[in-house]
């Protein structure tokens, strides 16, 4: 599955508006407070790319922080997938979202996260949204990539560098 399936491109942020400078990764409920503004973020542009309608962007938002109580979604090398599903998802769609600054999100590996890729898909479908985190997880795992996804600046850039992946 190629990442271009779900990642909906108006739902691309090639600069997260959420800080944290001084927001100490140790910081338990400051760093929740940094995981619900990226995520509320990243629900946002897919609403406003026409995804699902306004009146389900908090409950999804309620979702995917739920999943996370679970366990970070913060995979590790300055990654993170917060994901759930969610009856409003018709089909699987996914935004993406970099920081170049990082961000604190209790991370496997303690580390700042620079790459979102945020995931929601029907509830009917628990195959199609595993096949997709097994995706993003594979494609974040060649570095070359990665480092070249952080280096984009426009949503275009980061499109194209989506389109250039090969099918996996």
């Amino acid at each position: 599955m190629r990442l271009t399936t779900f990642i909906v491109p108006d739902a691309i942020i090639p600069s997260l508006a959420t800080t944290a400078a001084a927001v100490s990764p140790k910081d338990g409920p400051a760093v929740a407070a940094v995981k619900e503004r990226v995520v509320r973020e990243l629900v946002t542009a897919l609403q406003e790319a026409k995804a699902f309608g306004p009146e389900h962007t908090d409950d999804i938002v309620k979702e995917v922080l739920r999943r996370e109580q679970l366990g970070t979604t913060g995979i590790g090398r300055n990654i993170a997938i917060p994901h759930s599903r969610h009856a409003a998802a018709k089909d699987l769609i996914g935004a993406l979202g970099l920081s170049p600054g990082g961000l604190p999100f209790d991370s496997l590996d303690g580390e700042p996260v620079y790459v979102f890729v945020l995931l929601v898909s029907p509830k009917d479908r628990p195959g199609e949204h595993l096949r997709a985190l097994e995706a993003v997880v594979r494609t974040m795992r060649n570095e070359e990539f990665v480092r070249q996804l952080r280096g984009c600046e426009t949503k275009a850039e980061v499109w194209k560098l989506l389109e250039s992946l090969p099918g996996l």
